[in-house]
Order: C-alpha cells, then structure tokens, then sequence
C-alpha cells in the first residue's frame, strides 16, 4: 500500500478525475460558442449580401452608429469594455459576465457591416463564446480558478470557431492574457473547447473563407535570403501592429474627450467613414474587406492598401462600432505583404501569408498562435517564415496592444512593471518621466 502511495500512479488517478471534468465542461463551452459563432457567420454574411446589392445602406452609417450606441448606453454599460472584460474577469475575477454581452455585441457586429462599418468579427465570436461559457459559473458552482479556466477555453472556443483555426484558438485562448507568460493549468479544457467549437460550426454547415498560396511559391527549402526577408516583414509589420493599436487608442480617448454623449461618438465615426468611402470611391475599405485579402495571394495591388484599411478601420473602432480588430489586420498585412514584394525576395504570395499573422501577432501579442494560425490555413511549408516574422513582430510592436487589459507577464525590453496591465503603462510612464519610483505592486492586477 505504501508503494502505491508514493507511486506516480497516485498522481495519475487524481489528474484524470480533474481532467474529465475539465474536458467536459470544455466540450459544453465548444458546443455552445460553436452554435453562437455559426449563427453569427451566416448572419454577416447575409448582412454583406445585402450591403453589397444595396449600396445606398452606407448612408444609414451614423444612423445605425448612433443606435448601437443609445442601445448600449442603456442596456450594455456593464459589458461595453468587451474583450478587456473577459480577459479582467480571469486576471482579477468579481462577478459573472453579463448573457447580455453575447446578444448586444452580436447585433451589434452585425449592424455595422449592414451598414458598411470597417470592422472584423474575432471580438464579436470571444465576446459570445466568454459570455456564455461563464454563465456554467453558477450552474456548476465552479470556484474562482475553475472559473478562469472556463472563461479563457470560452475565448478559444470563440477565437477558432469563428476563423477555423482549431489550434491556434486553443493557444489564443492561454496567450492573449498576458505577455511572455502560458497558463499551462488550462491547456487541456482550452484545445478540447477550441477543437469541439470548431467542429460545431462546421457541423452547421457554415464554411470558411480559403486563402492558397500556390506549392510552387515555395523553395524546396528555406532559404538565407529568404529568412531575411520574412525578418524584414517581421519588423514592418511588428510596427504596423503597433501603429493600429496606438491609432484605435488614441482616436477613442479623442471622442470620449471632444463627444461627451456617447452615441454622438459612433455617429461622428460613421459619417466620416461613409463620406470618406463615398468621396474617394474605395468600397473595398469597407466591411470585412474578404475579397481584397483573397486578391492579395494572386495580384499586384496598390501600395497603400493597407494604410487605407488601417484609418477606416480606426475610424470605425476608435468611434465606438462594434466588432473585432483581427480581419482588417489579416488585411492590413496581407496587402503590406503584398507591397513589400516589390522590394523583397519572398514571393508575394507567401510574403502576403506572412504579413497575415506577423501583424495580428504585433497588435495581439500573440506570436505562437498567430504561427500555428499561419500553419493551419496555408500548410506547414509557410511555418519557419511566419514564425520568423511573428516572432519579431512580437518583438518591435512594443508594450502595446489591441487588448489594453492584457497584462505583462514578462517585459519584452526594458523595465516594465510585471503584473501591470497594458492600458496602465502610460501613466506608469509619466510618473517616470516626472521623477518618481513606482513599485511593481502598484501595477499588480
């Protein structure tokens, strides 16, 4: 009896017990943000459809702002933070997320690309899939850590359901919460949410967009010029990351400054974007902006593409619509890719894959699952070069981010106060500047 006492088969009759349960409760956080992002994808794509054959909708752009933003100042207060919530409630846990936060941010979501907003879909699916995971809190009388568990496998389910990248959902799920640091305590329930969150959309008979790079793009092997030239794409879109965070920011900061009523912030946004797409005759700025990234692998485009997604999408954001960050970066680095294959070796294809995941691994944090998202979507032949570009990406987009609540696991560079959140950092930096000392513990969540 000792023997088996002391044996590593006691801790193994414990482990499986926990992991079960774990797993369980995964699968019915995948079954259930599988279903919400199927509903969702077929919701926008109908929106699109009726976008694109109605064109005139654009016009109804403020209007439409304007009454996502009355709706959630009376009804979403609670919920407006959206992703940061979620990912406040795993660091710092106080209270179940409101259900309400999956329905207003669908709706949401939906509305802006009926009406033409430039704004993706990834915040839309996190949002849905952590909401509804936590409200298995009160059911299953799940205690504080079991609950960030269930929270961050709900943000993987949402994360891969939505763009079909089951792995990279699983790694998103443990690396956007902090940077430089994995919970490795919720890998199992985040790879069987993300896993069963996929295959339940699929289920439903909704497909995914399919991005190919041709077999030929590719050498036999990697090459020296050609590791060059993904770290030179690396380092660009590391600072385009970086760029769009700061942009998306400080253009939210300037209207909650200048607008004081807080549905006047979407209506001013909505009616620059409308006049602004009208004027200069650039649709393709507008909604997801799909078949834009799809012509980056297989033609030339103009240079400034991405610059142009970048302000719509800012615009769009920064004055309060609704919607995710992830697509108009996919954009913004497949046409930078694009364009950096007039003066780099990498094809443009493969340099159009690269910039797809280098510069949502900038702007997120996220350089593993951006990599294994690379890998999943264009074939294993593409890992060694996104997973040089996400890397340095990762690297040169700084303490910065589309997620302000993520917190710093371990410093990039520099001396950063570990445990501090992202949207902190400034004011810690100018009480350096101003002379004092600031502890860690001040920064602690």
């Amino acid at each position: 009896m000792k023997m088996f006492q002391d044996s590593p088969l006691r801790d193994l009759f414990g482990v499986l017990p926990r992991a079960a349960r774990a797993s369980s409760l995964a699968a019915l956080v995948g079954i259930m943000a599988g279903s919400a992002s199927a509903l969702f994808l077929v919701a926008l794509d109908l929106a699109t459809e009726t976008r694109l054959a109605h064109p005139w909708l654009l016009g109804l752009l403020p209007v439409a702002g304007f009454a996502v933003g009355w709706l959630y100042l009376r009804l979403g207060a609670s919920v407006e933070a959206g992703n940061n919530l979620l990912i406040d409630e795993i660091h710092d846990p106080r209270r179940v997320v409101p259900l309400r936060m999956a329905p207003l941010v669908l709706f949401g979501t939906v509305v802006t690309h009926l009406v033409g907003g430039s704004a993706g879909r990834e915040g839309t699916a996190v949002q849905m899939g952590g909401a509804l995971a936590d409200q298995l809190t009160h059911v299953f009388r799940l205690s504080g850590e079991q609950r960030r568990v269930l929270l961050m496998s709900g943000i993987a389910a949402g994360f891969a359901s939505v763009f079909g990248t089951p792995l990279a959902g699983a790694v998103f799920g443990l690396e956007v919460l902090a940077i430089g640091r994995l919970r490795y305590d919720a890998l199992l329930p985040c790879l069987v949410a993300a896993l069963v969150g996929d295959a339940v959309t699929r289920a439903w008979g909704v497909h995914h967009t399919v991005y190919t790079i041709a077999p030929g793009a590719f050498a036999a092997s990697m090459s020296i010029t050609g590791a060059l030239s993904a770290s030179a794409a690396g380092v660009l879109c590391g600072l385009a990351g970086m760029a769009f965070a700061q942009a998306t920011h400080a253009t939210s900061a300037f209207m909650k400054r200048r607008i004081a009523y807080a549905p006047l912030r979407p209506f001013a946004g909505g009616l620059l974007v409308a006049v602004a797409a009208t004027v200069l005759g650039t649709p393709q700025y507008l909604g997801l902006g799909i078949p834009t990234i799809v012509d980056a692998f297989h033609t030339s485009l103009p240079w400034y593409d991405f610059l142009g997604k970048a302000v719509f999408t800012v615009v769009t954001l920064g004055s309060g619509f609704k919607g995710g960050e992830v697509t108009p970066l996919f954009y913004i680095g497949a046409t930078l890719g694009n364009a950096l294959s007039h003066v780099l070796t990498l094809p443009a294809a493969v340099l159009a894959g690269v910039g797809f995941v280098a510069v949502f691994a900038g702007a997120a944090n996220t350089p593993i699952a951006s990599t294994l998202m690379a890998i999943e979507i264009f074939g294993p032949q593409i890992g060694g070069y996104a997973a040089i570009a996400c890397v340095l990406a990762y690297l040169c987009s700084g303490h910065t981010g589309i997620y302000r609540a993520q917190r710093v696991g371990s410093g990039k560079h520099g001396a950063v106060p570990e445990g501090a959140r992202l949207g902190d950092l400034p004011a810690w930096r100018k009480t350096l500047k101003a002379g004092a000392r600031p502890t860690d513990d001040a920064h602690r969540p």
